[in-house]
């Protein structure tokens, strides 16, 4: 039987999320296994993966707070906002070079915060049932509504200036339905030279971190997070008596919703197991997602 669990990935360039959930599949024996937001691509770094009974976590982790690091070329745009795309407009060199430091700066602040963006127009976003890529990719016309956002980190790392360029190295806090792909766009229509991403990488989602990743070649001895572990760093810990772990399988509700800090929190056994996640009722605690009995025992 193959355990619950939460199994971070470490996704290369040039596959998509999809490959990567199902080399997981082959290597772990099974087809229960879920991700919790996908990457382009494109992009490399982080994957979150819920196996068996952990998929039911995923929930909890996907609209986590994301860093991603990425490079942005200003002085062309494409028509997906990255390098995969296809070319539409090229800035003239003298014109990417009057760009200075200081109207990157300014730039840049003006995407720090709250934040309205429009989506990227290659995106898996749904319009009238369709995805966006899809749309686009069918030649017809896509628009997207913009969506509030927060950057609460948009830090240049290093910039460099060639004939007619300026890649900048950054790094981006920003909370979960973010296109990094965007920020690439709108910076460089700021400037009024153009801008699209040359490459992504996804270092955190929440408390989790690609420096603890498996690689895709190292799937089959990868170790998984415990449920009760990974559920205690996403939304904090709360003890139950084993009577009080009975009564939530069971879908009854517990006394002690004073003990709640937060807006939910992942209940564990006196055996360390996971038994679901509750949220205060009144005065009680009642269970929002019970564990699956198997993987509880």
């Amino acid at each position: 039987m193959v355990r619950p669990g939460i199994l971070l990935v470490d996704k290369p360039r040039g596959i998509t999320s999809h490959d990567v959930v199902s080399r997981a599949r082959r290597a772990l024996g099974t087809r229960k296994i879920g991700h919790a937001g996908t990457l382009d691509p494109m992009a490399t770094g982080l994957l979150v993966l819920g196996v068996e009974g952990a998929t039911r976590l995923l929930t909890y982790i996907v609209g986590a707070d994301k860093t991603y690091e990425a490079t942005i070329l200003l002085g062309a745009s494409t028509d997906s906002d990255d390098a995969d795309g296809v070319e539409t407009e090229r800035a003239d060199a003298a014109t990417v070079a009057a760009v200075s430091d200081a109207a990157i700066r300014d730039g840049i602040t003006e995407l720090t915060g709250e934040i309205d963006q429009v989506p990227s127009t290659v995106s898996a976003i749904k319009v009238d049932g369709r995805r966006a890529y899809d749309l686009a990719r069918a030649g017809e016309q896509v628009e997207l509504k913009a969506r509030r956002v927060t950057v609460s980190r948009f830090d240049v790392l290093s910039a460099r200036r060639t004939d007619g360029a300026i890649a900048l190295d950054v790094v981006v806090d920003c909370t979960s339905g973010t296109y990094i792909r965007a920020l690439a766009r709108d910076l460089g229509r700021a400037l009024g030279v153009g801008g699209h991403l040359t490459a992504l990488r996804r270092t955190r989602i929440g408390a989790f971190d690609v420096a603890a990743a498996a690689s895709v070649d190292d799937l089959d001895d990868a170790a998984l997070i415990e449920p009760a572990t990974a559920a205690a760093v996403v939304m904090g810990a709360l003890a139950v008596g084993a009577d009080e772990a009975r009564d939530l399988r069971h879908g009854k509700r517990i006394d002690g919703g004073g003990r709640l800090t937060g807006a939910v929190a992942a209940a564990i056994d006196p055996d360390g197991r996971l038994i679901g996640v509750v949220e205060k009722r009144g005065a009680q605690l009642k269970s929002v997602m019970n564990m699956p009995e198997e993987a509880v025992r």
